[in-house]
């Protein structure tokens, strides 16, 4: 699409910082570009009149002035920003032009800037300033933006849609004292930015009280995020409540079940005694196993053992993981894990066996290649047989591709979202262009002409 007024009036409505930098790109690169089509039209058409316009002082409309504050030509801008004063609409493009190149083109965009960046306009134009500042000469607008809003204060910056700005005025908040112990509490936990959590979390716990730290450790414990939670328990210890830090011990996240045992021991208790009354319930804690593993003993996992056949999936998987984490595997009774109904358990068991990998049928494994399986099974047999030896990772491979990628509603592998294709075709191209150790064998031989035929490679 041309750039002109026309485009220009809905960009005024609907901008953002990266409309306005690629207007100011786009209407540069036409003029340049188009020299005997857009040049023309604009000398003989709308654009001349805005320059007549611009010399005998007649009104010019803001989509007009939008237009000739891009030109390429830096005294056309320069005039252009004469009439841009009290403007509102064009400030977007006045930031733009504090980081021109032409010094007089420069300079005059900063006067404008200075005198109409008020409290509003700074909270409307500061993701712009702040996608600038990167550039040469972006640190004037920066550097305004900041004075204005710690005179002003952040206000409304504060609940941004812009992640960028958000965190620049909580910059600016916590380093002038602006926010309570209590609000730095309460934005840490509903912010959905981990820079901002941090952030918030830490001068919250710095700045807490004897009065407020009750609600502030509260408000981090009831966080959905591990820093800020981990941030409450920690806030724990100078509360002095042991029983209520030992509620985290079983905690999703590992470190806020390291934060929560670190405050146990400090205030006198033993978070090794909490772990295995746990594990040796019924109903333990989901993240209990995992608990008892990251400060236990190998002697541990008779604890640990039971909990493979528990009704949770959630406790089977941790119960895995907290075995691989004592290294104690019995490939027998974890190979049976393989077929469990939830996947998060065939992924920890499947972790758990990699170290041996030799120790499970090969045969077995390719058959659970099959595009019938389910895709974690699938998955787990790729992984087991990738970590053997180059005839085995190559067997397994051409299976896979013969196998196809399966269901479509699975194609996915669930450690990174890569197709299941996208890793064999790789060991497959690898043999074919530099050969394997043993190519002359038969079967290698076989399996290199099917994979010739399966990629559509040539000899």
């Amino acid at each position: 699409m041309r750039v002109g007024t026309g485009e220009a009036e809905r960009l005024f409505g609907r901008g953002g910082p990266e409309d306005w930098v690629e207007w100011d790109r786009r209407v540069r690169g036409e003029e340049w570009y188009r020299p005997d089509d857009h040049g023309v039209a604009w000398e003989h058409g709308a654009g001349a009149r805005v320059l007549a316009a611009l010399d005998s002082g007649e009104a010019v409309s803001d989509a007009g002035l939008a237009v000739v504050l891009c030109r390429r030509d830096g005294r056309i801008r320069r005039r252009a920003l004469e009439r841009a004063a009290g403007r509102p609409a064009l400030l977007p493009l006045v930031v733009v032009r504090c980081t021109d190149w032409a010094g007089p083109v420069r300079e005059r965009a900063r006067e404008l800037l200075v005198e109409a960046l008020d409290a509003e306009a700074a909270v409307r134009l500061a993701s712009l300033v702040l996608r600038l500042a990167d550039r040469q000469r972006g640190d004037f607008a920066l550097g305004l933006l900041e004075r204005v809003l710690r005179r002003e204060g952040p206000g409304a910056l504060l609940a941004s849609g812009d992640r960028t700005a958000r965190r620049f005025a909580y910059r600016l908040a916590v380093a002038d004292g602006r926010l309570s112990a209590v609000e730095l509490a309460r934005a840490a936990a509903r912010d959905d930015d981990a820079v901002v959590q941090g952030m918030c979390a830490d001068a919250a716990a710095a700045a807490m009280t004897d009065a407020d730290a009750v609600d502030v450790v509260d408000l981090l414990l009831g966080a959905r995020a591990p820093q800020v939670r981990a941030a409450g328990v920690t806030g724990l210890r100078r509360l002095g409540r042991l029983e209520r830090a030992e509620e985290f011990l079983a905690d999703r996240s590992a470190l806020v079940r390291a934060c929560a045992r670190y405050v146990v021991r400090q205030l006198g208790g033993d978070p090794l005694p909490w772990y295995r009354a746990r594990c040796a319930d019924p109903a333990p804690p989901v993240g209990a196993p995992i608990g008892l593993a990251e400060c236990g003993q190998r002697a541990d996992a008779g604890l640990l053992w039971p909990l493979l056949d528990h009704p949770e999936a959630g406790v089977r998987a941790r119960a895995v993981a907290g075995l691989r984490t004592l290294d104690v595997t019995d490939v027998p009774r974890v190979r049976r894990l393989l077929d469990d109904p939830a996947p998060g358990v065939v992924r920890e068991a499947t972790l758990a066996l990699l170290p041996s990998a030799e120790a499970l049928p090969e045969e077995w494994l390719l058959r659970r290649l099959s595009a019938d399986r389910r895709q974690c099974e699938r998955v787990s047999a790729w992984r087991l047989l990738d970590a053997r030896d180059e005839p085995t990772r190559l067997r397994a491979a051409v299976t896979l591709l013969e196998c196809g990628d399966g269901d479509a509603d699975g194609d996915r592998d669930g450690y990174g979202g890569v197709r299941l294709r996208a890793r064999a075709e790789p060991v497959v191209r690898r043999v074919l262009r530099w050969g394997a150790r043993d190519r002359s064998a038969p079967e290698v031989a076989g399996l290199l002409e099917r994979a010739r035929l399966l990629l559509d490679a040539p000899d």
